[in-house]
């Protein structure tokens, strides 16, 4: 397709229109920056987690970068009610958190991250309660998934995400920001980057792009962008009506699970219940929900928290995805290239506080956090060797059975396990490269 005449130019592009992209619109338009926000347009899913200590893991406490990034994320939950208040978004849907450690998976996996919670809401001294779960009525799991603890955070809610997303629309547009509905093919580049071509042929240039919810991000980037490897984290989850018309008036969930999500149940203003998630990690996003993680989100669902919601009906089935790095840690600054920037990070939570500062950086000033442990031009924080691979992949592999409830002989895992290890040990190094990926 040719090319249009340059007809707009811009001081900053952010490539995507999720939360995170359209966050940093907000900050950059807010301070006088033309900016657009481009993106084809897309539906997010109902409700959204906003988690800051519900998906600690003993592996995120014993990584430097892991601290840094938990730090982060209890700043950024600090600017959210003002945040809110500036979108004028009244959007939070759930009354706390309660994250309940169940008879299901491993305690290598689920214990252990019950347990860096806690530990990580008293280094913080952070509010939270320790509370018998049978005292909250509308969990009712089965009897094989019966909750043995549980912690109640009052502090770590839920947003409906629609919401959320409309008000960042309508504060964008305030501030005087454009939002261009198409895709990005190309960047423009002169040595630096100057801008994008779109998918009509309209070239957009700028001083400054940066590539933001973008989930095709990895194909727009440079070789030489000198950045860790992008893939597409894509999360599943259902939005149900529940049988009895009852929701719960909080977030109940597990900790983190094997393969890294969590099992939960979202109450939503439309008097429904969002169920979730699996998170498919892959070079590519899916173009729709697969199969295979509806029922794990489903079944995991109703066996786990409310043995009920099989007798619900399912409204929606959602696909959210965003471009993350393979290490699970943020990406924030300027790449290898002049004038083209990233801004990723692993969960909601800190995009006002990667926006705000990210805005400072690409306008020229000097951010109050250091982002230089996250910059995009570094190699890939804490990866494991390949020996770490194998052993935390047949890990998750065997609490993933134990969570699905499998059959078998007592003896059985153990020689799963040894006969996994060998196989996984003979494979050449790039599948382990792809496991890596599942495990960040």
């Amino acid at each position: 397709m040719a090319e249009k005449e340059i007809t707009m130019a811009y001081d900053v592009v952010v490539v995507g229109n999720g939360p995170f992209g359209l966050s940093l619109g907000v900050a950059l338009a807010r301070r006088g920056s033309r900016v657009a926000v481009v993106g084809t347009p897309w539906t997010p899913p109902a409700a959204a987690l906003l988690e800051t200590f519900g998906d600690v893991t003993p592996r995120l406490l014993d990584s430097e970068h892991g601290r840094i990034r938990l730090d982060w994320t209890v700043q950024a939950a600090k600017l959210w009610p003002d945040w809110l208040a500036g979108l004028e978004a009244d959007v939070l849907t759930a009354d706390g958190t309660l994250v309940v450690l169940n008879t299901m998976g491993l305690p290598e996996v689920d214990t252990a991250n019950f347990g860096a919670i806690r530990t990580a809401l008293e280094q913080y001294d952070e509010p939270f309660e320790a509370v018998d779960p049978d005292e909250f009525e509308w969990l009712d799991p089965e009897p094989v998934a019966r909750p043995l603890r549980a912690l109640y955070l009052p502090t770590e809610h839920a947003v409906d995400a629609t919401g959320l997303q409309a008000g960042l629309v309508r504060a964008f547009q305030a501030a005087g920001g454009e939002l261009v509905a198409e895709g990005v093919v190309r960047l423009v580049r002169a040595g630096r980057v100057d801008g994008v071509v779109l998918e009509s042929g309209t070239v957009l240039n700028a001083a400054a792009v940066v590539l933001a919810d973008d989930v095709h991000a990895a194909a727009l980037l440079p070789g030489e962008a000198e950045t860790p490897r992008i893939v597409s984290s894509s999360v599943v989850s259902a939005l149900v009506d529940t049988d009895d018309g009852t929701i719960p008036p909080y977030v109940v969930r597990t900790p983190q699970r094997a393969f890294a999500a969590a099992t939960y149940a979202v109450p939503h203003r439309s008097g429904q219940v969002q169920l979730g998630a699996t998170e498919v990690v892959a070079g590519s996003a899916p173009d729709a929900p697969p199969v295979a993680d509806v029922m794990h989100v489903l079944n995991a669902a109703a066996r786990q928290i409310r043995r009920d919601l099989g007798e619900g009906s399912i409204s929606t089935l959602q696909l959210a995805g965003q471009p993350v790095a393979v290490d699970g840690m943020p990406l924030v600054g300027e790449t290898a290239v002049e004038g083209l920037w990233l801004l990723t990070g692993p969960n909601l939570t800190l995009a006002p506080l990667l926006a705000e500062e990210l805005a400072t950086a690409v306008l020229g000033g000097e951010p109050a956090l250091d982002l230089t442990p996250f910059q995009p031009t570094r190699s890939p924080i804490d990866a494991l060797t390949r020996s770490g691979i194998v052993a935390a992949t047949v890990t998750h592999l065997l609490a993933g059975g134990y969570e699905t409830n499998w059959i078998a002989p007592v003896e059985w895992p153990a020689l799963l396990e040894a006969t996994v290890v060998t196989e996984l040990h003979r494979r050449p190094p790039a599948i382990t490269g792809e496991l890596e990926v599942r495990l960040r």
